[in-house]
């Protein structure tokens, strides 16, 4: 199966439920990414169930009845999406919600403010299979 867009960039889906950082976050990956974004459990398994994802940013707050970390655990149980790379972006510092972010199976845990070229990297790294920051 074709992992990629006809332009060639990987397919990332951002879980994002502010509209200001999903804007930002657009426009920083665009360059290297085919982007689709969405704000909610709800929205994030609908796009995931009509199209190929190559790697996954997650924001842990989320409007909704489900935390990102939520969503991730869900997603590692499904067999179809357990192995798409998902990072972790948030304006949570605390160790702890890092550490249920990881335990879920979070690939990457980056936080807000994060420098555009270390996201950038962490994605490209992740979609191509490399190790994890």
């Amino acid at each position: 199966m074709d992992h990629t867009q006809r332009n060639g960039k990987p397919k990332i889906l951002i879980t994002e439920d502010d509209l200001e950082n999903q804007k930002f976050l657009k426009l920083i990956l665009r360059k290297n990414f085919e982007v689709d974004v969405c704000d909610s459990a709800t929205t994030f398994f609908q796009k995931l169930s009509e199209n190929h994802y190559d790697g996954i940013l997650m924001d842990v707050s989320l409007n909704g009845e489900r935390s990102g970390v939520e969503i991730v655990r869900e997603l590692k149980k499904h067999p179809t999406y357990k192995n798409i790379p998902v990072v972790c972006l948030s304006a949570h510092v605390f160790s702890q919600v890092q550490r249920e972010a990881l335990d879920a199976g979070v690939d990457a845990y980056l936080t807000k403010p994060v420098q555009n070229h270390e996201l950038i990297d962490t994605l490209t790294k992740l979609v191509n299979g490399e190790a994890g920051s």
